[in-house]
């Protein structure tokens, strides 16, 4: 069968300031369908819309480089970056699914999958607040998790500001600002979360004492953006290293598609679970 015919000048003036290799790539694919070359076309897509200081980051093709954090793609330029991507690869991008993609490697599975009709690979476990609270040693009204979807290390959670919390009355009068250290809270209850449903680094799901973890330190607190009632907090945060009783992670927190806060090692300690005593024998009769 004949190649499909491609208009490369069009392809190439909707490309524009995209690496040539990207282009090249895009030309190749539109012939052939091949998926070998999304990966090329999607980084050199990302590469054009980002800031130059950190084109070098997506060029190198990490795939733990993470959206928002990293590169500071907000919400608006995702949408860019999405119409462009749809228009090379020729597919429809569901905004659902485009709102659990935090890293390049998570863009590059999704993509990949869009192009050859695969189902979309699984995002993890998803949890309500019903299941969080259930399984939390915090609860309301002081827990700040009302949604959360664990992978692997990873885990992402979200808590509304609804305005109606009783510590805004006095933080400030008349200018509510949600506390930054009880962001630094969420963000902790989320490495929580993490630990007790993880099953990565020798740990399984269920075998921490959800009475016995604590916080230990938090080092490279950053905060960049002041939240208020109706910002929605987005949270990741990620299993770093683990030894019993101590687990390390890393946080961030966006909200509307920009940078909130980052805490670079969050520690938690924390004890497994009693081992069930053996029935005692029963005594002869």
């Amino acid at each position: 069968m004949p190649e499909p015919s491609v208009n490369e000048s069009e392809l190439r003036e909707s490309l524009k300031r995209c690496p040539e290799a990207a282009v090249q790539a895009a030309i190749a694919f539109q012939k052939t369908r091949d998926p070998s070359l999304v990966p090329t076309i999607v980084f050199g897509i990302v590469e054009r819309f980002v800031e130059p200081e950190v084109r070098s980051i997506v060029r190198e093709g990490d795939e733990q480089v993470r959206l928002v954090e990293d590169l500071a793609i907000d919400s608006l330029l995702m949408v860019e970056i999405v119409i462009l991507v749809e228009e090379t690869l020729q597919i429809k991008i569901e905004n659902e699914e485009l709102r659990s993609l935090r890293t390049l490697g998570d863009l590059k599975t999704y993509l990949n999958a869009k192009v050859q009709g695969l189902p979309v690979p699984s995002q993890g476990q998803s949890l309500n607040f019903a299941e969080i609270a259930a399984m939390m040693p915090h609860q309301p009204p002081f827990l700040f998790l009302q949604e959360a979807r664990i992978q692997g290390a990873v885990a992402e959670g979200i808590y509304r500001i609804s305005g109606e919390e009783a510590f805004l009355e006095g933080h400030f009068k008349g200018n509510p600002v949600f506390p930054a250290s009880l962001m630094l809270e969420a963000l902790g209850q989320l490495a929580v979360l993490q630990l007790l449903k993880s099953e990565v680094d020798g740990l399984k799901a269920g075998e921490v004492d959800p009475n016995t973890v604590y916080f230990v330190s938090c080092d490279g607190v950053r905060c960049h953006k002041v939240c208020r009632p109706g910002d929605i907090l987005e949270m990741r945060v990620e299993l770093k290293k683990v030894h019993s009783p101590l687990a390390q992670f890393e946080g961030f927190i966006s909200s509307g598609g920009q940078r909130v806060a980052k805490a670079e090692e969050i520690s938690l300690t924390f004890n497994p679970k009693a081992e069930p005593k053996e029935a005692e024998a029963a005594e002869p009769s």
